[in-house]
């Protein structure tokens, strides 16, 4: 038997494509562990850089909001563009999401995806099952991206993890463990600034290193945002109205420009909320560029430039890297070798046309692995708005 479609993954972009398809009538098969990126690689406490109105799953039919779930779960209502979201609240309204329009989810892992004999494509999953799908949506979110720089990934020669010298950001949940410590996170977005300002809560002494032309900086608050400008879920700019609500030529545009507006547009800064929770609280040390990390005594040491051309030793019982995501179809395993190779890619994502399907016909992709040819809005949950119902639309018209 041949089925329609499976989508990989559970998180945002997962769930609401899996909603779109199946209010089309197609049926899907959805695989994953629903919102477990969010529930295992984001540290307890954590809240939301992302306004109420950047963080709603887009659904085919109205009454699936965060509000709504708010409303469902006899909460107080999440919406104006100063009523901050717990990480917990977030989880737990993907959580609900689900229920209520991708029931059926299978926790399972998808082990493989190849090409198909009898045309399509050959699953295989951890369960041992095998089955024949037309058509694949990947929407792995995070998983497997998480990037190192190289000369901070010396400091865990065997990998990074808690309990080395060297972590990533993405494998903290608790940040506790720390409590008596002296820490260096490195980094200069909300993910380093948060993580910071959570372990010193905790009670670690903890230090921001904040690489290159990055320097710590925080948003303005809602009510100091300019009121000449279009409203969009980021803050009031013109070009972030149109990378939000208008990303078709986005595509069109020159390789170098759309891989280097993903990396700034958006860029460092955190949250108005986190200033007060930040400030007297961690140090900063702001440097040109970490030269070497040396992790072999069990005490990390970082050599760093800073802007005057002084090198500097910095040292600590353990180092956090906040150092961000970058997708590399290479690292998406699940995809067998042939599949990979025959990707059309751009400095390691793939290239998608109209509908985010791939060079491949029947394999899509969305989230993340999508900014590059779609902008920066898909980094970040309000993408599914744009993306969704056109990637089930295309899927509907050529695969349904």
């Amino acid at each position: 038997m041949i089925h329609p479609v499976a989508v990989i993954g559970a998180g945002p972009f997962g769930l609401s494509t899996a909603a779109h398809l199946r209010a089309r009538g197609i049926p899907v098969r959805v695989f994953g562990d629903p919102m477990v990126s969010w529930r295992d690689h984001m540290p307890a406490g954590m809240l939301l850089k992302s306004t109420p109105a950047a963080s709603s799953l887009d659904a085919p039919q109205p009454g699936h909001t965060l509000a709504d779930y708010c409303d469902a779960a006899g909460i107080p209502r999440l919406v104006t563009d100063e009523d901050i979201i717990p990480v917990e609240t977030f989880i737990a309204y993907g959580q609900w999401f689900q229920r209520q329009l991708v029931p059926g989810l299978e926790q399972v892992r998808v082990v493989s995806v190849d090409r198909s004999e009898q045309g399509g494509f050959q699953l295989k999953l951890d369960s041992g099952e095998s089955f024949t799908a037309r058509a694949v949506v990947v929407a792995t979110g995070l998983s497997g991206l998480s990037h190192l720089p190289p000369e901070l990934a010396a400091a865990a020669p065997d990998g990074p993890a808690p309990i080395a010298p060297l972590s990533h950001s993405s494998q903290h949940h608790d940040l506790t463990r720390y409590a008596g410590k002296e820490l260096i996170v490195v980094g200069a977005g909300q993910s380093a600034l948060e993580t910071a300002a959570l372990a010193a809560e905790a009670g670690a002494q903890v230090r921001v290193v904040a690489r290159g032309h990055g320097r710590v900086a925080f948003g303005a608050p809602p009510w100091r945002q300019p009121r000449l400008r279009p409203e969009s879920p980021f803050g009031r700019a013109w070009s972030l109205w149109a990378l939000t609500y208008y990303p078709h030529p986005y595509r069109l545009l020159p390789e170098s420009t759309r891989h280097y507006l993903v990396r700034r547009v958006l860029g460092p800064l955190g949250a108005w909320w986190l200033r007060d929770r930040f400030e007297g609280k961690v140090q900063v040390t702001e440097v040109d560029r970490i030269v070497t990390a040396d992790g072999t005594e069990g005490h990390p040491v970082l050599e760093v430039l800073d802007h005057t051309g002084r090198r500097d030793r910095l040292a600590a019982d353990h180092v956090i890297a906040a150092t961000g995501y970058r997708v590399d179809i290479a690292a998406m395993d699940f995809l067998g070798h042939e599949l990979r190779t025959e990707l059309a890619v751009s400095r390691g994502t793939p290239r998608l046309g109209a509908g985010y399907v791939s060079s491949v016909p029947g394999l899509y992709f969305t989230g993340l692995p999508a900014a590059a040819s779609y902008g920066p809005v898909m980094r970040f949950v309000c993408g599914t708005e744009f993306a969704s119902p056109r990637l089930a639309g295309h899927l509907a018209t050529h695969h349904g």
